[in-house]
């Protein structure tokens, strides 16, 4: 059975040139190896009357949230720069959805924090998925242990039915496991990984090699 239909959505997370592609400023090792896999969810959403929805790391120069400006990482997907386009070779079919775009820490498709004061805003994803009668949202891109981890215990958290797939992301792993447990985090929550091997089915009690 098809895990797509006209009450799913398919999100396709931060699939950009400073992640996917090798020459990236924070590029996630196997980045760019998810993009045909990500490509073909995109056409069988569509071909199932699904929503395809994108979410977009979207920076201004100068951040808390970068390493310069007294943040943890390297400046990555600044505002119209080469590092925060769409990567070139995937297939965009949908509504993209912008984040971090006044400075905030842009980790979930859904909400965005105030590296400062902590304080978090919400984006347009929830309103887009509500406003099409959304129930179920299918989660893939990068990276499994910060935006893809987030976007889906947000959307858990609301009250959609998730799923991540898990040949459809890979970790940062900044420190060794970080996407295994990332992982563990999701089926703790309520969030099926969704795992290729014998024929597609669903593992929701597997949590391993987030890769």
């Amino acid at each position: 059975m098809s895990r797509y239909d006209p009450q799913t959505a398919l999100i396709v997370v931060d699939v950009q040139n400073d992640f996917a592609d090798p020459a990236g400023a924070l590029s996630v090792a196997g980045g760019e190896t998810i993009i045909p896999y990500v490509n073909a969810q995109v056409r069988a959403a569509r071909a199932a009357g699904a929503l395809v929805v994108y979410t977009q790391d979207w920076h201004p120069a100068h951040t808390p949230h970068f390493a310069q400006d007294g943040g943890i990482w390297p400046v990555h997907c600044v505002i119209d720069a080469w590092g925060a386009a769409l990567h070139p070779a995937l297939e965009v079919a949908g509504p993209i959805v912008r984040k971090g775009s006044n400075g905030e820490d842009g980790y979930s498709g859904f909400t965005m924090r105030d590296p400062v004061s902590g304080a978090t805003v919400p984006t347009e994803l929830e309103a887009i998925l509500r406003a099409r009668g959304i129930r179920r949202v299918v989660v893939c891109g990068l990276a499994t242990d910060y935006c893809v981890a987030a976007t889906a215990l947000d959307a858990a958290a609301l009250g959609f039915e998730t799923s991540v797939l898990r040949d459809g992301i890979r970790a940062v792993d900044l420190q060794p496991g970080d996407g295994d447990r990332a992982l563990a985090r999701l089926v703790a929550a309520g969030v099926t990984i969704v795992s290729s091997e014998n024929g597609g089915g669903d593992a929701a009690s597997r949590a391993t090699s987030a890769g």
